[in-house]
This record gives C-alpha cells, sequence and structure tokens, in this order.
C-alpha cells in the first residue's frame, strides 16, 4: 500500500521574506496511528525539506496552536511547553484525520537591497523587483509570519473537515484526501488569501522519499480559482509552500 503524509507551509509577508531566513515545518514522528498512541510533533527549519535544526517549543513566539478533527478542537498552546522538543508529546484523541495547525507570531527585520532584490527575482515578484532597484536604499524592513499545517491519519481514515479554510491570512487547502490515494491520482488545492482564492500563486511542491535519501521539488502554480493540482507520484512525505508578499501600509516596515 502507498503511504503518502502531507506539510504545508504558508507565508505571509508584508514586503519580503529574509532571503537566508529558514521554513519552518511541523513535522509528526508518525502520520498514521491509533486512538491513544502518542502523538509526537517535531518543529524543524530547514530549506527545500532539507533539515537544518529542530527548534524547541517558544510560547513567546508563538500565536495559535491547535490540533482538530471536525469540531474536536484541542488548544496545544494550553499543552505544550516552553523549550520543549518535541514540542508536544500527548495522546491522540480524536480518530479521523486531524489538522495540526500553527501561527508564528509576526517577525521584523532588516535586509540588505541587494538580498532583497535577489529574493524577489528568485520567488518571482517580478512586479516589484524593478521598483526596489531604483530605490536608493541600502536596505529594506520587513514583516513576515508563518502558517503551518500537518494532516494525520488517526484510527480509520474519515474526512472530518480537512478540506475546510481554517481563514488564516494566506493558506493552503487541500480538496482531496491525500490518505484515500493511490499511486497516480490526482489531488487538488487551493491557495487562498484573506480568504479568498489567490490565482497565479507559486507553490513548491516537495516529495521526500520513504527511505528519506532523496527529494523531489515541482513548482506550481494556481489557476483562476486559486487552485493546483498534482499527482501522487511516489511514496513519502509531500510538502506544500507558499509565499506570498506585498507593500506594506504600515510605515514601520517596507
Amino acid at each position: 500500500m502507498k503511504r503518502v503524509y502531507f506539510l504545508i507551509t504558508t507565508l505571509f509577508l508584508l514586503t519580503a521574506f529574509e532571503a537566508s531566513a529558514q521554513d519552518y515545518v511541523l513535522l509528526p514522528e508518525n502520520f498514521i496511528l491509533h486512538k491513544g498512541d502518542k502523538l509526537n510533533l517535531h518543529l524543524i527549519t530547514g530549506s527545500q525539506f532539507v533539515k537544518k535544526q529542530e527548534v524547541q517549543y517558544e510560547s513567546s513566539k508563538t500565536a495559535k496552536f491547535l490540533i482538530q478533527a471536525g469540531s474536536k478542537k484541542t488548544d496545544l498552546l494550553k499543552v505544550a511547553k516552553d523549550s520543549a522538543a518535541p514540542i508536544v508529546s500527548i495522546p491522540i484523541e480524536n480518530d479521523g484525520l486531524n489538522t495540526i495547525s500553527m501561527v508564528r507570531k509576526s517577525i521584523a527585520d532588516d535586509i540588505e537591497s541587494d538580498d532583497f532584490i535577489k529574493m524577489l527575482e528568485d520567488e518571482g515578484f517580478t512586479q516589484y523587483v524593478e521598483k526596489a532597484k531604483n530605490s536608493s536604499k541600502d536596505s529594506f524592513r520587513e514583516r513576515y509570519t508563518w502558517y503551518l499545517k500537518s494532516l494525520i491519519e488517526v484510527e480509520k481514515n474519515s474526512a472530518n473537515g480537512f478540506e475546510k479554510p481554517l481563514n488564516e491570512e494566506y493558506e493552503i487547502i487541500l480538496k482531496d484526501n491525500p490518505y484515500k490515494g493511490n499511486y497516480g491520482d490526482d489531488i487538488t488545492a487551493q491557495v487562498r488569501l484573506k480568504d479568498k482564492p489567490l490565482a497565479n500563486a507559486t507553490v513548491m511542491l516537495y516529495i521526500k522519499t520513504a527511505t528519506g535519501n532523496n527529494i523531489f521539488g515541482q513548482k506550481l502554480s494556481s489557476d483562476k480559482q486559486g487552485q493546483i493540482y498534482f499527482k501522487l507520484s511516489r511514496e513519502g512525505i509531500y510538502l506544500l509552500r507558499s509565499l506570498y508578499t506585498e507593500p506594506s501600509k504600515d510605515k514601520s516596515v517596507d
């Protein structure tokens, strides 16, 4: 039987994502659990799904932290302990598909002009490149936020609302249940900005093979309905990662 596991990382930025910053990923030790099993959840940083380090839990940097199956929600802010790694280790209570979500508090930082322009070019934000090049600034001040999700299966493969938006500022939602998918099946997801579908969003799909020895990447772009499409092409862990940037209306950052 083919096993595929899903992680989602979205970043909402006012102006830009720091070129040297790392992605955050919520990574369960096991994606298939039985009711009563312990969920050990890790928070890692890295780039293109290559792990750099494990991060300890920091309540001061965490705005939201939930696990939910349908209408059943557990606020993990009340459970997680500072400096813990894994960030939580708790028995799982609700069967079906459980969505784990985290919002990291916004951070402001400075980035040198050359690095900022390169980031814009690398991420495909061509509408801002010329404006940045014509600016006399030596650096730009940015504010950025991470939105993270992970999907696990507990006891039975029931939907439990995994496809419903969490109404975050920037979000990717799955339209199909990947745990019911077979090799070659199509999966649809949707990119949403401020609770509306976002067209022409760039989404990177990374697949880490079951052995962990290889990582395959694919660049996707959302259609007019904000939807992206990809196939379950191999066994492993699937990571969807997207970034959105816009000029800030707040004069304290660019």
